[in-house]
């Protein structure tokens, strides 16, 4: 039985006359917006992709945006039970999971959700229009209380404003730290055997130099929004003999 959001949320407001109060159905209707809206896919910006495992984690849990950002989301099952994937703020999320505890077996069916069977990847298309935070948990049975959650970041302003703050990551719109993304650009780009040659600075989490380098990537799906010639900030990790590169972005 697949039951909207809003009507989760109503079930677990209801008072003693079996009604929502106006008060409450407003504050509802701000939650929705502070999160953002489903996203165009035709105004995606970039992708973002998150793991998530059987040990009850999302892999990355932090995420940075920018306010007006339309992201696409691919978020793969890495593990043997089904995951999901559900945005909202921690107040709108709290009240969903009491509910859930009171309703057992209730399914999603909102647009800031995905639910994605073991093995599998499915993805999410999202616009985050106002600065803040937005939440993103798993309310799989018991997955939420083993720490099943994340954040993402939304921060104020345009690219153009970030570039204007002294020691802030323009990509990231965060301070800058050692793994965050580095500057490069893509010198030649094979789909087909998921490499992607770049000409890049210092990485710093690898401790490697600024150099010209083939690397593979986590997910085919990374080279679709870039071409030759690009400049690009990305973020490169060892894996086995390999150097993978998990995120990438034009700028």
């Amino acid at each position: 039985m697949k039951i909207l959001l809003p009507v989760i949320l109503a079930l677990a407001g209801l008072g003693a006359g079996g009604a929502l109060a106006a008060g409450d159905h407003a504050s509802h209707h701000a939650d929705d917006s502070a999160i953002g809206v489903p996203g165009d896919a035709n105004k995606v910006s970039r992708m973002i992709s998150i793991t998530m495992s059987d040990k009850m984690r999302f892999t990355p849990s932090s995420i940075s945006v920018r306010q007006g950002e339309t992201v696409r989301f691919r978020v793969k099952n890495a593990g043997k039970l089904k995951h999901e994937l559900i945005l909202g703020t921690e107040k709108e999320l709290k009240e969903h999971h009491e509910a859930m505890k009171k309703n057992p077996g209730m399914e999603h069916d909102e647009p800031g959700a995905l639910e994605v069977e073991p093995g599998k990847t499915g993805e999410l298309v999202w616009n985050f229009t106002k600065a803040g935070k937005v939440d993103f948990v798993c309310f799989e049975p018991g997955h939420y209380e083993a720490g099943m959650k994340g954040q993402v970041v939304v921060a104020a302003g345009k690219l153009a404003d970030l570039k204007a703050q002294p020691g802030k990551d323009i990509a990231k719109g965060a301070p800058a730290a050692t793994g965050d993304l580095t500057e490069g650009e893509v010198r030649k780009i094979d789909k087909a055997a998921g490499k992607i040659t770049l000409k890049h600075g210092e990485i710093k989490n690898l401790e490697m130099p600024g150099m010209t380098m083939v690397f593979q990537v986590k997910d085919s799906a990374l080279l679709e929004k870039i071409q030759v010639g690009d400049k690009v900030g990305f973020k490169a990790e060892k894996s086995g003999s390999a150097l993978v590169v998990t995120e990438i972005q034009a700028r």
